[in-house]
């Protein structure tokens, strides 16, 4: 009988998590739409390459601060992120300005690698892990952002995705340009470390140097 029940309970997780995937995936259409997935509770992430640094803006609209501050990354002395009301919902703006020279420094190659919060694989990536830096903001704990060869990556936790223990990775466009994979991450066994992993392949500054001189020809 108790086995009945647990099957039951399981087969009940298993089939809300399908639910919630199927309509997660009708919003991004297919693989060459350039439409980038719809995330429960967020508007974004939203990517531009300014220069030599990387601007990521992401509003979580459940999450509510009273006031703003910029925070330095740790190991990234060029960058940094900025949490703040925004201006157009009663959500929280969370800014993220990263510098390409931090990301191809050498200090980057010091950091320990690290998997996904809860000791899960990066999708995507060889080994599961990659080196990375953890820290927390006020009111949002367990950002992470992660360097490899040519990827970086940025972590934010989301509560209440709905869909305990499944994973989604989609292709990230910033207009008609693929620039990436961003992946929606359920919950897990404990409830915990639900959240999206933006994956977005980068070149230092004198590869896209070489790229911009090859496309003129």
């Amino acid at each position: 009988m108790k086995n009945s029940v647990v099957f039951k309970q399981s087969k009940l997780l298993i089939t809300s998590a399908l639910m919630t995937l199927s309509l997660l995936t009708t919003s991004c259409g297919s693989g060459d739409s350039s439409k980038n997935l719809d995330i429960p509770g967020v508007d974004g992430p939203t990517v531009v390459l300014l220069g030599d640094d990387i601007l990521v803006d992401i509003v979580l609209e459940n999450i509510s601060v009273e006031g703003g501050a910029r925070y330095n990354i740790p190991n990234y002395n060029n960058s940094y992120v900025e949490i703040s009301p925004d201006l157009q919902s009663s959500g929280t703006l969370l800014a993220f300005s990263v510098s390409l020279d931090d990301i191809f420094g050498d200090k980057v190659d010091r950091l320990d690698p690290l998997t996904l919060p809860g000791g899960r694989a990066i999708p995507g990536v060889s080994g599961g892990a990659l080196p990375a830096v953890a820290f927390s903001v006020p009111s949002i704990k367990n950002i992470a952002f992660y360097v490899g060869p040519q990827i970086f990556g940025i972590w934010v936790p989301v509560n209440k995705l709905n869909m305990a223990g499944a994973m989604l990775t989609t292709r990230f466009y910033t207009g008609s340009k693929r620039v990436g994979n961003l992946s929606l991450v359920g919950e897990d066994e404990n409830g915990e470390n639900g959240g999206f992993f933006l994956a977005l392949t980068v070149s230092s500054s004198q590869e896209r140097k070489l790229e911009k001189l090859a496309d003129r020809y």
